[in-house]
């Protein structure tokens, strides 16, 4: 881990602090194996009408670093580390925290819209956030690096393929938010591989899109709860 952080800090920083909530999660929860649900609710997971009718948007950030078990913390943290390093070599750091914060923050808000009455956990929407970012990169940039574009596209495919087969399969996995940060991923990898100093306009228009995420929701659970 030490070695991790020195090379990729944002990657191994995220790593570490996703273990640390899951380690404080063990400790509140008496289980290594799989956490308690209402721990995780207090501790900052999705759930709409907490999240909407109650006010508490905070969660929409707290339940990127929280996972519900040992399986979906350790396929979490190996895809982070796979795809995190290509992201933090190809974008600067400020570009990687946007990437990743924005697509969590913005398939956590297709969760709730699809998944109004569900609890919500886990960094998926934020790493498939990367994942588009990378293949973002590869496409604006495939004509300089044809060869490798094409491979990457191939497994890019492959593993979003199979992360759709899982998804349909686990009714317990979140496709939304993992098509939400997708989406917000690709379309601010592409830009900022275009356009290295448009960043700004890409945190505008993201922040944008989240407050129209909040208002719409704010209006949907009004009819949803009245």
């Amino acid at each position: 881990m030490k070695e991790l952080i020195k090379q990729y800090p944002l990657t191994g920083g995220l790593i570490l602090l996703n273990l640390l909530a899951y380690l404080f999660c063990i400790l509140l929860s008496g289980d290594v194996i799989d956490m308690n649900l209402k721990v995780l609710v207090d501790m900052g997971a999705l759930y709409g009408p907490l999240v909407v009718l109650k006010g508490e948007w905070w969660r929409l950030f707290s339940a990127m670093f929280l996972h519900g078990g040992m399986t979906h913390i350790l396929m979490n943290m190996v895809s982070l580390y796979i795809v995190g390093r290509g992201v933090e070599s190809y974008y600067t750091k400020s570009a990687y925290l946007a990437l990743y914060l924005f697509s969590g923050l913005i398939g956590a808000l297709a969760s709730l819209a699809v998944h109004p009455q569900s609890v919500g956990i886990g960094a998926s929407g934020a790493i498939f956030g990367l994942f588009g970012a990378l293949a973002g990169f590869f496409l604006a940039h495939r004509s300089q690096i044809a060869a490798y574009s094409r491979e990457f596209m191939k497994d890019f495919v492959a593993i979003i393929g199979i992360n759709l087969f899982l998804g349909l399969a686990i009714p317990s996995i979140d496709m939304s938010a993992h098509i939400g940060g997708l989406v917000v991923g690709f379309i601010g990898g592409y830009m900022l591989a275009k356009r290295p100093n448009v960043l700004w306009v890409y945190v505008l228009l993201m922040f944008m899109v989240v407050l129209g995420g909040m208002a719409y929701l704010l209006g949907y659970y009004a009819q949803l709860y009245r």
